[in-house]
């Protein structure tokens, strides 16, 4: 492993100086906020593609930028440091984060808060690229709040919206229950190993089996701190919640930065998980509800964004599989072509809500592919990719994925492998049935809308463009390349052997059963739902109604809690704090008044009053002898 020191504290420096000049100059020429926002994304883009250019696989870039704190026996440097997963993670972040901000310098053109807008946006991508290149647990936790503070800025951007500012916040909230057990886990590998650098620590874990019972409770502690970044149940919820925010945070959140933090994190602390199989088995049950339950809630939502919140968070239980498997690099394969087609689909969703004047119900769409047929065919594009239909760049990573799901060599899961694969499977024909009903909602049959739609202006189209070439080819590529790559730094299993052009379409057959299945019931059999529904109506209230989770937390957890807080402010603060603070003001105030009685200013009263006083003493005195 070669270790060479770089400057790597630019790539990070380039957005961060970028939210303060986007602000800055924004308030005053509103224009240039996005073109100072995207200048800097690119260049912390065009940084690191010079740094990964220069870059074996074995290759190890650092920069120790400040001596940072010392605690105790630990001491922390403000260090970052670039392997091949880093190399890998911090390309996506840039890349798609730049064409998000291209994107957005046209949808938020109107708007005007644009410069707080682009300021949060380029604050977002700092954080990230802090998280990602974090060369020890502290360094990435900053990281990791910092996305979680911004998620809450962007999210509630418009907050004059009250339902908004609710979802910025409730996102705020979740997030911080996952990161008190990440906090946890840091805390427990700090205390037994006197360090939180990701070497350091790798030296001293990495196949010591005597550790096992230690390395469970702390890979149990980051999981739930990966639950809340990364959407899993039980912290889930508020990642269909975030649709309040912008498309393009939309987008930023769900295709290249926020959700991806707990592969992220679980990968690069592989050699803990890799001594806690038992939690690697309660990640791969979580993973599997996760991905079922958002994908049969996808099934009946109208609003288009919410079709691809829920799709978010079940691809991501398809990412959580492959690590839980031990597959950390097909985990990262599917991130990096999830933020390919993910980001084409949100911000085709973006276009079609801009250019139906911010309509989002399907159901009040219809017929777009006439009026808007570059954003049909990126959409089309990119619904083939996530259905995993060859040769669209989702086709290889949930190849893979599979292919580790029937490998899965852990004791307490291998038994139930061919059922949690025929589970998956029917996931992902699940995935491709409802992304092709959103397909078909929107942009066939006769337009049910009320406006004249149009097609997006250039910036915009021209991003869809540029994600869809990356969602058909970019698997490919990277099938081809991302193993050998990342070898040095996660297990490569073996590849599988070469498939003829028949051979992966025959093995896309769930996807392409999805899709013409999709197609046949929104169009030519377009009755045809309705009526299942309506014989199965419980089960379509279930998963309209979300599985009643948001319910069931409001009823267990949210209500229950508000009640003893309410009970708590009447009682003991107002009752008791407020009630003898304000008690003592009033006795004071009382004991003055009566004080008062006894000062008139006549020398006359004070006399009589020390006359009195006199013969009581005496008459004290005499009766006590």
């Amino acid at each position: 492993m070669e270790r060479t020191n770089a400057a790597l504290a630019l790539i990070p420096l380039f957005p961060l100086v970028g939210s303060v000049a986007a602000f800055l100059v924004g308030r005053v020429h509103k224009r240039a906020a996005g073109i100072i926002a995207s200048l800097a994304s690119i260049l912390a883009f065009v940084w690191t593609a010079k740094l990964f250019a220069a870059m074996s696989a074995e290759t190890v870039l650092e920069d120790v930028v400040f001596s940072w704190f010392g605690v105790a026996s630990l001491q922390v440097d403000f260090t970052l440091r670039m392997d091949a997963l880093g190399a890998v993670m911090c390309l996506v972040v840039t890349g798609i984060g730049s064409l998000i901000h291209i994107y957005s310098t046209a949808y938020m053109a109107e708007d005007d808060s644009v410069h707080r807008f682009f300021s949060y946006l380029n604050l977002f991508m700092f954080s990230m690229l802090l998280l990602v290149l974090g060369g020890n647990l502290l360094v990435l936790f900053v990281g990791w709040e910092g996305v979680g503070l911004c998620s809450y800025l962007l999210i509630g951007f418009w907050f004059r919206t009250i339902d908004y500012a609710a979802a910025g916040r409730k996102a705020f909230v979740v997030n911080r229950i996952g990161d008190a057990g990440f906090l946890l886990g840091i805390f427990l590998l700090w205390m037994n190993f006197g360090t939180v650098d990701f070497l350091e620590l790798e030296a001293a874990i990495a196949g010591n089996m005597t550790l096992v019972g230690l390395c469970t409770v702390v890979a149990l502690c980051l999981f739930i701190g990966a639950t809340g970044k990364s959407a899993q149940i039980p912290l889930f919820v508020w990642l269909p919640d975030a649709m309040a925010g912008p498309t393009p945070v939309s987008a930023l959140i769900h295709a290249a930065t926020m959700v991806t933090a707990g592969i992220y994190m679980m990968a690069r602390m592989d050699f803990v998980f890799a001594l806690a199989p038992f939690t690697l088995a309660i990640v791969t049950i979580v993973a599997l509800l996760t991905a079922f339950v958002a994908a049969t809630t996808a099934l009946l939502q109208n609003d288009i964004k919410k079709v691809l919140a829920y799709s978010t968070v079940s691809q991501l239980g398809f990412m959580f599989l492959a690590a839980s498997a031990g597959a950390y690099w097909v985990a990262i394969f599917h991130v990096v072509t999830h933020a390919f087609f993910k980001a084409c689909l949100f911000l085709g969703a973006g276009s079609v809500i801009h250019g139906c004047h911010h309509e989002q119900d399907m159901r009040h769409m219809g017929g777009l592919s006439r009026y808007m047929p570059i954003t049909f065919a990126t959409y089309l594009v990119a619904t083939l990719a996530i259905a995993g239909i060859f040769p669209f760049a989702g086709y290889q990573s949930k190849h893979a994925i599979l292919g580790a799901l029937e490998h899965n060599v852990n004791p307490y899961i291998a038994p139930y492998n061919s059922w949690i694969v025929a589970l998956v499977t029917f996931t992902a024909f699940l995935t491709a049935f409802y992304m092709t009903r959103s397909l078909a909602m929107t942009f066939f049959g006769k337009y049910r809308g009320h406006a004249h739609p149009h097609e997006s202006p250039a910036a915009m189209s021209g991003v869809l463009v540029a994600l869809a070439v990356l969602s058909l080819f970019g698997g490919w590529f990277l099938e081809t390349r991302l193993p050998n790559f990342l070898e040095h730094v996660l297990a490569v299993a073996p590849g599988h052997a070469s498939e003829t052009i028949v051979e992966s379409l025959l093995h896309s057959w769930v996807g392409i059963a999805g899709v013409v299945l999709g197609l046949l019931f929104y169009t030519s059999l377009a009755g045809v739902p309705g009526l299942v529904f309506s014989l199965f109506k419980p089960i379509g209230v279930l998963f309209q109604r979300k599985w009643f989770v948001d319910e069931l937390y409001q009823a267990i957890l949210v209500r229950p809690l508000e009640g003893v807080s309410r009970g708590l402010w009447k009682a003991v603060d107002q009752g008791f704090i407020d009630g003898a603070v304000n008690g003592s003001g009033a006795v004071i105030d009382t004991s003055g008044q009566v004080l008062r009685l006894t000062q008139s200013g006549q020398v006359r009263h004070y006399a009589l009053w020390m006359f009195v006083a006199t013969i009581a003493i005496v008459v004290f005195f005499l009766v006590r002898s």
